[in-house]
């Protein structure tokens, strides 16, 4: 008998002398361990990849480590929306209990409310726009004013009778105005009226007729003001500042602490409110960016054609001076001597794909300067409009102090599109009281002398015996009423934390002080929740995320998918290819036999040349994995080449992470196919009898 060291000594030799000798074999199945190896160590870099790259976009942009939710409710919170619609929550009706239950659990940085919601945002159209700021000149008008006044007067009624003129002009040409209210023979008359010389020359005498005619006879001759769907987060805007340190001010500047306001998202503002045909362009330029041509692609050609169609907008936004500017840098940028400022846009939106960046650089640095480009700015006031709780319509007035994005997600459509409000205004949008709410309730009820009624005496006091007369009816004149006196409505005080705090909120954000210890963290918070009297759920980041957790989810079962495919297909050939082996040394196991190896030995043998293979070949795959992931760390990544794609990469591009827990599980993963492979050749080689070394093929 032999000792174990030297058995394997012997089994090491031959089995390097069969994988030495079997060249055919060893190459077969080499090469198959060697492709499942570089796939599987690849493969775990993107998915850890991925991983990262969603987890750092979802906490670092709405959801924080965790979210937490009544758990009475039916669904769970969806931060991006969810396959099956927006989910259906129960709100905290206190947040300030719920706040002081869960920052009082050791690990917990901050506890953010919020609520996500879907709104209509109102955009006036130019012409509205024109008519309000003529409106404001003759406001500012009757408190006094200057010569700047004066001047500044003139220039938005030249813009606005500019704009009457292409709008009868319009009417005039082939095909006339769309719409049933073009035909409206009043509205056609005020038009008429209004694009004549004595209309203008009677203006200073009465401004606000004439601008009462404006408004309702002619603005629904021209574009309607729009309703914009708006997906935004309500939410303590000092606290979500401090909490995601992600966001950052585009333009504009943060709502002051206790402000009411709203943040609008950049990506929103660049799909949304953009100059339609600056944003044809910029789409134009986007797509060459990514190498695409204007020739040949239908999408870039509809584009262009969408840019000059809608090129009247910028005609109707230039007052005369402002016109004649435009015309003149048009003109020496395209070098034409073209008077008409319509001909000089449609020569400028012109494109192929050897004048786009030219052109497109005209349009910023000459006609953009001259242009509103957005129609709701930094220092607007908005209209908010939803449908509240009870289902009625409701509606808010904010200001917007800037557009925000969130750094490293720029381009993504969920991230950098949502808007974030104020806290006070999105409970009053939803019907919930607010403190000005209640305060206007109290002063109501104060001036008219009611008081609040208990169960027990609503039924009496309305059911129950008449009262005395109060005081005889008598006829009397109705006086005409005098005109109610003028004022400036002033901004709100700001509110306290505590008025933030004692109020309603859907869901909240919890910031960790070790984000890896969230499992541990959300038992404790739940823990604490049921001490308080509370009724909270901790949800991971990776449920809240909702469809986009669900994608990434996908993903991931689709790349480890193809792998598992892989080394099953691996494991069928590898298999195979050992039995044929096997068949073709019978003669040599039976010699082994023969001189007294025992079955062990021989099955031994056998797995043990397999996981040669493995380990060598393995290796290198695992090599050539890692190189693959050097190699696309160097070029920048993966590119995104959507801008979903971006969220899910937090960023522009996916830098694949490659880790020893990665490999180690990759070679093992091969070791394991490569050892099952290789059991039923085993059990074959143990079945050789020693009589086969002395047979021959004779």
């Amino acid at each position: 008998m032999i000792g174990r060291p030297a058995a394997a000594g012997i089994l090491l030799r031959i089995a390097l002398r069969d994988l030495v000798a079997s060249r055919a074999k060893t190459a077969v199945v080499g090469g198959i361990v060697l492709f499942a190896a570089a796939l599987a160590v690849a493969g775990g870099a993107v998915v850890e990849a991925m991983d990262r790259g969603m987890a750092a976009a979802v906490q670092g942009s709405l959801s924080g480590q965790l979210q937490l939710q009544d758990a009475r409710s039916r669904d769970v919170v969806a931060l991006y929306g969810g396959t099956l619609g927006e989910p259906d929550l129960l709100p905290f009706e206190d947040f300030a209990r719920v706040k002081a239950a869960v920052t009082a659990v050791p690990g917990v940085k901050a506890v953010v409310p919020m609520g996500v919601g879907e709104a209509s945002l109102l955009v006036p159209s130019a012409f509205d726009v024109a008519l309000e700021e003529l409106r404001a000149d003759v406001r500012a008008r009757e408190v006094g004013g200057g010569p700047e006044l004066a001047a500044r007067e003139t220039a938005h009624r030249a813009r606005a009778r500019r704009m009457v003129a292409l709008l009868q002009a319009e009417r005039a040409g082939p095909g006339g105005l769309d719409g049933a209210a073009a035909e409206d023979p009043d509205q056609v008359a005020a038009l008429a009226q209004a694009a004549s010389d004595p209309f203008w020359k009677g203006y200073p005498r009465d401004p606000l007729g004439a601008l009462e005619l404006l408004e309702n006879r002619v603005a629904p001759l021209a574009a309607s003001s729009a309703a914009l769907p708006v997906r935004y987060v309500g939410t303590d805007l000092e606290a979500f500042r401090r909490a995601f340190e992600r966001l950052e001010v585009v333009e504009g500047q943060l709502v002051p602490p206790g402000a009411r306001g709203l943040l609008v998202g950049k990506r929103y503002a660049e799909e949304w409110l953009k100059l339609k045909t600056a944003r044809r362009l910029d789409q134009i330029h986007d797509a060459l960016q990514r190498h695409r041509r204007l020739a040949g692609d239908p999408e870039l050609a509809r584009a262009a054609a969408d840019a000059r169609r809608q090129a009247r907008e910028i005609l109707l936004q230039l007052d005369p001076l402002q016109a004649e500017e435009a015309g003149r840098r048009l003109r020496r940028a395209l070098g034409s001597a073209e008077p008409d400022l319509t001909r000089l846009l449609d020569a400028l939106l012109t494109v192929d794909d050897a004048t786009f960046e030219a052109r497109y650089r005209i349009f910023y640095g000459e006609l953009a300067p001259l242009l509103r480009l957005y129609a709701v700015r930094p220092g607007d006031t908005v209209t908010l409009q939803a449908a509240s709780r009870s289902g009625y319509t409701r509606a808010v007035n904010v200001k917007v102090w800037g557009f925000v994005q969130f750094r490293g997600l720029e381009s993504s459509t969920f991230a950098a599109a949502a808007s974030l409000l104020d806290l006070l205004s999105f409970r009053e949008l939803y019907g919930w009281l607010t403190p000005e709410r209640a305060a206007e309730i109290h002063a109501l009820q104060e001036a008219s002398g009611t008081g609040g009624l208990s169960r027990e005496e609503a039924e009496a006091a309305l059911f129950g015996p008449g009262s005395a007369v109060v005081e005889e009816g008598r006829s009397a004149r109705i006086a005409e009423p005098a005109p109610p006196p003028r004022h400036v409505a002033r901004p709100a005080a700001p509110a306290t934390q505590e008025e933030l705090d004692r109020g309603v909120a859907p869901h909240a954000a919890v910031i960790l002080d070790d984000p890896s210890r969230s499992a541990e963290a959300a038992l404790a918070i739940e823990a604490a929740g049921r001490r308080a009297g509370l009724s909270l759920r901790a949800v991971s980041w990776q449920e809240a995320s909702g469809a986009v957790g669900e994608f990434v989810a996908v993903a991931r079962l689709v790349l480890w998918a193809a792998v598992a495919v892989v080394l099953a297909v691996a494991l069928v050939i590898v298999s195979n290819a050992l039995v044929i082996a096997t068949l073709q040394r019978v003669s040599e196991i039976g010699t082994l036999r023969a001189i007294g190896a025992q079955r062990g030995f021989v099955r031994a043998l056998v797995v043990g040349e397999a996981l040669a293979v493995g380990l060598v070949f393995g290796g290198a795959g695992a090599g050539l994995g890692a190189l693959l992931v050097a190699a696309v760390r160097a070029m920048g990544g993966i590119p995104a080449a959507s801008d979903e794609l971006a969220f899910v990469f937090s960023g522009p591009a996916l830098v694949p992470v490659l880790s020893r827990g990665s490999v180690a599980v990759a070679l093992l993963a091969v070791l394991t196919v490569t050892a099952g492979a290789a059991l039923y050749p085993a059990l074959l080689a143990t079945r050789v009898s020693p009589l086969a070394a002395m047979q021959t093929d004779d």
